[in-house]
């Protein structure tokens, strides 16, 4: 089976059962982001092994932001993301390695923060109030994403004729970014018309968010594979990669999109 197919194919399985949990939420949604978080990191921490992370802090980190992002919100996930450096610190003293400390410490911290933080804030849009709000918007988050990284992966193919980042992605061309800020805009200005949570300027600016956030994350995250001279984070979802390749654009995106719809909203 070619990746244009297998990607078609996880995307037809995956999206449903995804978007359903997401829907559940509570207990439910977090269950999924600890299941997902560990993939991901267990994907970065292997790609990333030079480096000696130090892989139970950075689970054990994300875990807790996870955690206290559904417990009790943002300063709970924050306080549970910051015990990764105390315990990283303890962890590197204790091991045999004899990577330099900042290095490791440095790589762990940055795994349970680009992972536990990206996926915690997921958790915290769908726990917006009223209920009702938080389900709508946490759902035209994940679709914008999903939307426009699809949009930008078919227009490159069959329209990119420029490279945007060559030295880091060279698959990826600006017609493609273009058709997937398109839609990014399109999504939200869609799906919070006719709601009483946000009016047509405010879904708007969120949209233009996700359409800058987005792309972000694609490249921060090929820019560190190609940093540990790999091409995919791991082979888990076919044609799509690995789980991190798969999450890399919603990390940046839902992070952006939850203080956007604060100052907003």
């Amino acid at each position: 089976m070619t990746n244009f197919w297998s990607r078609i194919l996880v995307a037809v399985v995956g999206l449903p059962l995804v978007l359903y949990v997401v829907w559940l939420g509570g207990g439910w949604l977090f269950m999924l982001a600890v299941i997902a978080a560990m993939l991901a990191l267990h994907e970065l921490f292997w790609i990333a092994r030079p480096l000696r992370p130090l892989v139970l802090a950075g689970y054990t980190g994300a875990s807790l932001a996870l955690l206290g992002a559904w417990l009790g919100g943002p300063l709970w996930m924050t306080g549970g993301f910051l015990l990764t450096l105390p315990l990283a610190f303890v962890l590197k003293g204790i091991s045999q390695t004899r990577q330099s400390l900042t290095v490791a410490v440095a790589t762990t911290v940055l795994g349970a923060a680009w992972v536990g933080l990206g996926l915690a804030h997921v958790q915290l849009i769908r726990e917006l109030e009223p209920a009702k709000d938080g389900r709508l918007a946490v759902f035209t988050v994940l679709l914008a994403v999903f939307a426009s990284d699809a949009i930008a992966y078919f227009a490159g193919r069959l329209l990119g004729r420029h490279r945007m980042a060559p030295t880091i992605s060279p698959g990826k061309t600006w017609e493609g970014l273009a058709a997937g800020t398109v839609v990014a805009v399109l999504v939200p200005f869609f799906a919070l018309y006719h709601s009483d949570f946000m009016n047509v300027w405010q879904s708007l600016v969120l949209g233009a968010v996700i359409a800058v956030a987005a792309p972000l994350g694609d490249l921060f995250e090929s820019a560190v594979k190609r940093d540990l001279n790999v091409k995919d984070s791991g082979r888990l979802l076919a044609g799509h990669g690995g789980m991190l390749d798969r999450l890399d654009s919603h990390l940046f995106a839902a992070v952006a999109a939850y203080y956007t719809i604060l100052a907003l909203h």
